[in-house]
C-alpha cells in the first residue's frame, strides 16, 4: 500500500471530492488516481505533491509536519479514526462568510487537516550528553502515549561513549528514554551524576542497592545505594546506524 496514495485518498475523501473532480484539477486520469490510491501504481513524490497542492493541502503546517514526514512515518490506515475526530473538532462553524473564505483560500482546509496530525505525531527531541538538542525524530502517538509515556516526557539520548558497547550500544547511537525514577531490573537506564548524565545497565541487588554495569573492552560493575542514585529514565528503544 502506498502511503502517499493513502494521503491523497484521505484528503480527497475529507473534501468530499470524486476521483473525476480531483483528476480534472490535477490534469491526470481518474483511472490513474484510483490506481495510486489503491497502491497498484507507484507515484513520484513531486507528482503526489502536485495532486495534494491542487486539492488545497499545504506543503507544511504550523506544526512543522512536511508531507515527507507524514508519508515516511504515519500508518494512515490506522490513523483514520483519530484524524477524523481531530478534524471534526477543528472545523469552524460554517457561515456564508467562512465558506466564501474557504473557497478563496484553498490552503486553509489543508492546514486544518494536517494540523490534526499533531494528535497522532510528535517531534521527539534528540539530546546529546550535555542535554543540548541536536535533532528530532518523528514518532507516532498511540492512545495519547509514546511507549506508554506522555509524549512531552519522552526524548532521545545520544550515547556519548562506548561504555555499553558490550550491550550493543555504541557512541552516537540514539536511545529513546521514558521517565523512570526507580531502578528497573535488567534495563539500560539514564542516570544523573555529578559528572553529567550517563547510561548504565542496572541490576537490582537488594531492596537498598543496585549494580551499575558498563561493558566496553572489559565488564565492570559498581554497587550503589539507591539514595546515591538519581534515575532520569529507562531506555526502551535503540536506533543505530549500520556501518
Amino acid at each position: 500500500m502506498s502511503r502517499l496514495g493513502d494521503l491523497i485518498r484521505l484528503e480527497r475523501t475529507r473534501q468530499g471530492l470524486t476521483h473525476k473532480q480531483v483528476a480534472r484539477k490535477c490534469g491526470v486520469s481518474d483511472k490513474y488516481l484510483m490506481e495510486v490510491e489503491a497502491g497498484t501504481r507507484i507515484i513520484a513524490d513531486d507528482q503526489a505533491r502536485r495532486i495534494l497542492k491542487a486539492m488545497g493541502m499545504t506543503q507544511q503546517t504550523e506544526s512543522d509536519f512536511t508531507l515527507d514526514d507524514i508519508a515516511a512515518t504515519v500508518d494512515l490506515q490506522s490513523a483514520v479514526p483519530q484524524l477524523s475526530k481531530a478534524v471534526e473538532a477543528k472545523k469552524p462553524v460554517k457561515t456564508e462568510k467562512s465558506e466564501a473564505k474557504t473557497e478563496s483560500d484553498p490552503g486553509v482546509a489543508g492546514s486544518i487537516w494536517l494540523d490534526a496530525l499533531s494528535g497522532v505525531l510528535k517531534h521527539v527531541p534528540v539530546y546529546n550528553a550535555v542535554m543540548k538538542e541536536v535533532g528530532h525524530r518523528l514518532l507516532p502517538i498511540t492512545n495519547g502515549k509514546i511507549e506508554g509515556a506522555s509524549p512531552d516526557k519522552v526524548f532521545y539520548f545520544m550515547a556519548p561513549d562506548n561504555d555499553l558497547r558490550g550491550f550493543r550500544v555504541q557512541r552516537g547511537d540514539l536511545l529513546l528514554v521514558v521517565p523512570a525514577q526507580a531502578a528497573v531490573d535488567g534495563a539500560i537506564m539514564l542516570l544523573q551524576t555529578p559528572q553529567g548524565r550517563v547510561l548504565r545497565k542496572v541490576k537490582r541487588y537488594n531492596d537498598y542497592q543496585a549494580m551499575l554495569q558498563k561493558y566496553d573492552d572489559t565488564f565492570e560493575s559498581e554497587l550503589k545505594n539507591y539514595n546515591e542514585l538519581t534515575f532520569v529514565g529507562r531506555c526502551v528503544r535503540l536506533e543505530a546506524e549500520l556501518t
